[in-house]
């Protein structure tokens, strides 16, 4: 089997639980450590391996740092990335923490991208759980302590979605996290 087919294999037969839970914005979430765990099962079967390697890309105006997940039969190789920027500003977080989130968010996403998962349709901002998403949302302005909130959030690797299925964003808001 072709490098390419055995990573289509376990792309199609995938499976990795949402077993993190984001306590702001009330849903669940699968970390780069559930999806390393579910594909454990099928890297002897398959005769692969999963490596990921980081490195920092860019300094200014921020790092930003390259996460490559790397699917290899030991011959040939299939990769994907995902860039992500360290918040060096994050409230209650000293340097390390705001790295370590960093390459947190950038594995998962690297891994993401190579395996597959689709965001549209297994989003984290998609999983509203048992909330009666027909009540009416709370306003989210700038300048708000929920705004102060969701801007670290953010800042911390969430996403604006998330946040857009839990408050009402005034077009303010809205713009002021796209630009994080």
């Amino acid at each position: 089997m072709k490098l390419n087919e055995k990573l289509a294999t376990i792309q199609t037969k995938f499976k990795s639980k949402k077993s993190r839970y984001n306590s702001f914005g009330k849903y669940y979430f699968r970390s780069a450590e559930d999806i390393l765990e579910a594909t454990k099962p099928y890297l002897l079967e398959m005769g692969v391996s999963v490596v990921i390697k980081e490195q920092i890309v860019a300094t200014e105006p921020v790092p930003i740092m390259e996460s490559k997940a790397i699917f290899s039969d030991g011959e040939n190789a299939i990769h994907a990335t995902a860039i992500v920027g360290v918040d060096l500003n994050q409230k209650g977080m000293q340097t390390p923490q705001q790295f370590g989130s960093c390459s947190s968010y950038g594995k998962k996403y690297a891994l993401g991208n190579l395996f597959l998962i689709d965001d549209t349709q297994d989003s984290d901002a998609s999983n509203v759980g048992t909330k009666n998403v027909a009540a009416k949302k709370p306003k989210l302005d700038v300048g708000s302590e929920a705004f102060k909130k969701a801007k670290d959030y953010i800042t911390a690797g969430g996403s604006l979605s998330a946040i857009s299925q839990k408050y009402d964003l005034t077009s303010a808001a809205s713009k002021s996290l796209k630009t994080l």
